[in-house]
C-alpha cells in the first residue's frame, strides 16, 4: 500500500514539476503569477486562476487581461474588441479567434510576424495541461471471485494529462483506487493504473469518451471463511501483490462546472486479458476535477 501511494505521489510530483516557468505581473491592481505563451511585439500570457483559464495580453508596458463574459445567454467576446485594438498597427482578423490557447497563440504568433518580420517562434509541438480530481463509487469486483456477487464501496484520485495543441481528443490518465472491504465479501485493494481515453464527443461543456485502462499494479487481501458443521469456523487470509495488462474498456463523461468538472466513469466494462466471474458488471463512480 504504502509503495502504491509513493509511486502515485512521485508521479504527480514530476508531473507537476515539468510546467513551464511563471512570473508575477501586475493587472488592474491584482497580481498575478503567469506563464509566457508567446512572446514578442504582442506578449501572450496565461495560466489557470482558481481552476479557470485566464489569459492576458502585454503590448509594451500594458497588460490587459482578454475576456469573453456571458450576458442573457449569449457570449460577448471582448477579447476580439481588445486585440483589435492592440493590433491596430499591423491588423490581423479576429473573426475566428477563439479564447484558447492553441487559437490565441496562433492570433498572437500572426501579428507578430506581421509587425516584426524578423520575429522567430520556436512553436509548442505540445502543450501538456494537468488536470486533479477525486472519486467515489460501488463496484462488484466482477474480475475477483466474489461468489454472492456483493458490491463494495470504492474511492480515488485521478491526475489527466492532455496536449491542448495536437492531440486534444486523447488523454492519458493515472489512477489509484481503494476498493473497501465490505461485511460479507471481505475483499479489499489498492490499485494503481495507467489509463488511455479518447474523447470521441467533445464540446466546451460537455466531453464523452472511451476509457482503456492498459496497465495496473494492484495489492489485495481476501478473507475466507469456511463453516463446518460439528467444528468452529475457519478463517483464511490471502493477500499479495500484482502487476499485469487487464485491458479493460469502460465509458465515461465529463460536465464542465464552474471552475472545474463533475465526472461520471462507468468502469472495466469488457476485459480482454483478465477472467471476469460471469456477473454483469457494476463499476460506477462519480468525482470532480479541476485544473492545474
Amino acid at each position: 500500500m504504502k509503495s502504491l501511494l509513493s509511486i502515485f505521489v512521485l508521479s504527480l510530483l514530476l508531473s507537476i514539476g515539468s510546467l513551464q516557468a511563471q512570473q508575477e505581473y501586475s493587472v488592474d491592481a491584482q497580481t498575478y503569477t503567469l506563464k509566457t505563451e508567446v512572446e514578442g511585439s504582442l506578449t501572450l500570457l496565461w495560466n489557470t486562476i482558481d481552476g479557470e483559464y485566464r489569459y492576458f495580453s502585454k503590448k509594451d508596458d500594458t497588460i490587459v487581461e482578454l475576456k469573453n463574459t456571458k450576458q442573457n445567454g449569449e457570449y460577448q467576446e471582448e477579447y476580439k474588441t481588445t486585440l483589435k485594438q492592440q493590433t491596430s498597427d499591423a491588423p490581423v482578423s479576429t473573426e475566428k479567434v477563439k479564447l484558447t490557447l492553441p487559437s490565441l497563440h496562433s492570433f498572437f504568433a500572426t501579428y507578430n510576424k506581421k509587425r516584426d518580420p524578423s520575429f522567430k517562434e520556436d512553436k509548442e509541438s505540445i502543450h501538456l495541461q494537468f488536470r486533479l480530481g477525486a472519486f467515489v463509487g460501488i463496484t462488484n469486483s466482477v474480475y475477483t471471485e466474489n461468489t454472492y456477487n456483493t458490491a463494495q464501496a470504492l474511492a480515488g484520485v485521478d491526475l489527466e494529462m492532455i496536449d491542448a495543441v495536437k492531440l486534444k481528443r486523447h488523454v492519458m490518465v493515472l489512477r489509484f483506487k481503494q476498493t473497501v472491504k465490505g461485511n460479507s465479501y471481505k475483499y479489499s485493494a489498492s490499485q494503481l493504473s495507467l489509463n488511455y481515453r479518447f474523447k470521441f464527443v467533445k464540446t466546451p461543456k460537455f466531453d464523452a469518451f472511451v476509457n482503456c485502462k492498459f496497465a495496473a499494479l494492484t495489492y489485495f487481501k481476501r478473507e475466507d471463511t469456511k463453516l463446518y458443521e460439528l467444528a468452529p469456523p475457519v478463517t483464511t487470509t490471502t493477500s499479495g501483490s500484482d502487476f499485469n495488462a487487464p485491458i479493460t474498456f469502460g465509458i465515461g463523461a465529463d460536465y464542465k462546472v464552474g471552475n472545474g468538472y463533475i465526472t461520471f466513469n462507468y468502469n472495466d466494462i469488457v476485459g480482454l486479458s483478465v477472467e471476469s466471474n460471469d456477473e454483469f458488471p457494476i463499476d460506477f463512480t462519480l468525482g470532480y476535477k479541476f485544473n492545474l
